[in-house]
């Protein structure tokens, strides 16, 4: 409905103008939705604004615009009220002619962007050498799901997972795999990553514990960094492991087309981003370091804050990483636009990097740069999501756990019903459900908020969930198959007729997806998709509950079935944009 309130403002500024002379063209007008129901779908409050300006009071100005615009195509005629809100009710014809025009459109009436802009999505990012964890739930997710969004926008979308692939960690992992595990570089099936996982434990133990074991690591990295075959060998050996393991989890998740691009991608660029850094004259030298003062940042003494590049001993950070990233980003593949979906606990890192980027120059006004913050999943105790033990949850194991708890509702549910159902069945349904829940819960609450993770509100038939929007698309294809109806096959002369306010509330709901898909890519929430599904589920149920549909007699019958089958494609492609599928049955 974007095009509406567009189209209203234009005619309010031109009945201002006709009213009040070209001197009323700086006037900006504000359409906002009716706060009530009960006072039509729109309003405008510009009588009041301007009164000052125009020195008259507010209801003769309403009463003077309105007498000027032209509103007859779209609305009934407008209302004043209270002391000069100006009300407006789209007239009903209006809606039909909107409804319409999408009936038979896949996109629901939703064009491509005119202007598609190059997008950069960096999400998942784990360390390399270790298994993929709870903690990286909603950075894959959050940031799948916004790539989907401005995918169906039209944009030119690049997730990128900037994988920690590089440092001291993997000059100990290394030094301890020639010593536990030498054969590992020539048997390719000598250390699985399960085994893997307990032996970052051991080496990171060793580590600690021995001052020359910490000096043979070192000198792995300095073999690293300078290309030694040998080292690259056994680097690559424990970076295949991992990917193949996060691999089984991307697949669970519906994740795909992730382009891995890690810090040692960005190896050979860090001597020059310093160098650039000198020529803009924004890195001097501090204590043997190199590094740049931020603006609006202190130090605990109140001083300028340092952004550290390169260390008094050469060596670089994670800082000089993401500025290369960054400068990479924008000069070369030339993104407009980038997300970073990182934790809200890196804020204090991405905020100096950001800000360092644009003052270099290398990163241009009209680019955008956003970090997508997110919170923590929680236990029931308010506390990071651990295993009893005190350990981190590995996210397969987690999704697993979700699967296992949809499979068991499923079977008990089969029993009651008396049902028999294939082993594939039961799979797909555990897995489409298990994973969706997950999904759902996570992406319907707002990113910035922890949350507390609970299995039982995931799976939950009723509220804002999965299984609660994966039913109501089942519940509408059920008509479709009791009724022998193809909905693809409904005539194309047939015409939506909304005659009762539950088909005009539908229908309105309906039309309201190109605005939330706006929402979306504007503030980058995407509990706002799960918000527009619930509601058009709830307004569904309304409409099914009051009208008749099978039964009812030509044309209503035919109109219905048509808003029936606009709803189920919404919520089809609603929950694709959240990653997650729809079934046919349940």
């Amino acid at each position: 409905m974007l095009d509406l309130v567009d189209t209203l403002k234009l005619r309010f500024e031109e009945a201002l103008k006709s009213a009040y002379g070209n001197g009323s063209d700086s006037y900006e007008v504000a359409i906002s939705p009716a706060s009530n129901p009960q006072f039509g779908d729109y309003q405008t409050n510009l009588a009041l604004t301007l009164s000052k300006q125009l020195k008259q009071p507010p209801r003769a100005i309403a009463e003077a615009v309105i007498g000027k615009v032209d509103l007859k195509d779209i609305c009934e005629k407008p209302e004043i009220a209270g002391p000069g809100f100006i009300n407006l009710k789209v007239a009903t014809s209006y809606w039909e002619e909107k409804i319409n025009a999408i009936k038979s459109d896949p996109r629901l009436g939703i064009a491509k962007a005119k202007h598609p802009r190059k997008v950069i999505v960096e999400l998942s990012s784990p360390n390399m050498a270790k298994e993929m964890h709870v903690g990286h739930v909603r950075t894959t997710i959050i940031g799948d799901c916004l790539a989907r969004v401005y995918e169906f926008a039209g944009h030119d979308v690049t997730r990128l997972n900037h994988v920690g692939d590089w440092g001291t960690q993997f000059g100990m992992l290394v030094a301890y795999l020639r010593e536990v595990c030498p054969d590992a570089l020539t048997k390719p099936d000598a250390i699985s990553l399960g085994d893997l996982v307990s032996f970052y434990r051991q080496a990171k133990k060793r580590f600690d514990a021995d001052a020359e074991f910490q000096n043979i690591s070192r000198q792995e990295v300095v073999k690293l960094q300078g290309g030694d075959p040998d080292t690259l060998r056994a680097w690559k050996y424990l970076l295949e492991q991992s990917r193949h393991e996060a691999q089984i989890v991307y697949d669970l998740l519906d994740v795909h087309n992730l382009i891995e691009r890690g810090e040692s991608f960005y190896n050979e660029q860090l001597p020059e981003v310093v160098r650039d850094l000198q020529k803009a004259g924004l890195c001097v030298e501090d204590q043997g370091a190199k590094c740049v003062f931020l603006e609006g940042y202190k130090n605990e003494q109140g001083g300028p804050l340092p952004l550290i590049i390169q260390k008094s001993d050469g060596g670089y950070n994670y800082a000089t990483s993401d500025l290369a990233a960054l400068r990479y980003r924008v000069t070369v593949e030339r993104a407009e636009e980038i997300l970073y979906v990182v934790a809200a606990d890196q804020a204090d890192h991405l905020g100096p990097v950001y800000q360092v980027a644009r003052r270099a120059g290398w990163v241009p006004d009209n680019v955008r740069i956003e970090h997508v913050q997110f919170g923590v999943v929680q236990g029931e105790d308010g506390k990071k999501l651990k295993t009893r033990a005190g350990e981190t949850i590995r996210l397969k194991d987690l999704l697993q756990e979700g699967m296992d708890r949809a499979r068991a509702e499923l079977e008990s549910r089969l029993a009651q019903e008396g049902r028999t159902e294939s082993e594939e069945y039961k799979q797909q349904m555990a897995r489409a459900i298990g994973i969706g829940a997950v999904k759902y819960f996570d992406l319907s609450l707002n990113r910035i908020t922890n949350y507390v993770f609970n299995f039982d509100k995931m799976l939950s038939l009723s509220g804002n969930t999965a299984p609660y929007m994966m039913y109501a698309y089942v519940r509408i294809r059920g008509i479709e198959r009791k009724g022998e109806i193809d909905f693809s096959k409904l005539p194309a002369s047939a015409k939506v007729i909304l005659g009762e306010p539950v088909e005009l509330d539908l229908a309105k709901q309906l039309l309201a997806f190109d605005e939330m898909i706006e929402t979306v890519t504007r503030d980058l929430l995407p509990n706002r998709i799960c918000e527009y599904l619930f509601e058009l589920s709830q307004k569904f149920n309304q409409f099914y509950e009051k009208a008749q549909v099978l039964s009812a007699p030509e044309p209503v019958r035919t109109s219905r079935l048509i808003l029936c089958h606009l709803t189920a494609e919404a919520i089809k492609t609603g929950l694709s944009l959240l990653g997650i599928s729809v079934l046919e049955k349940m």
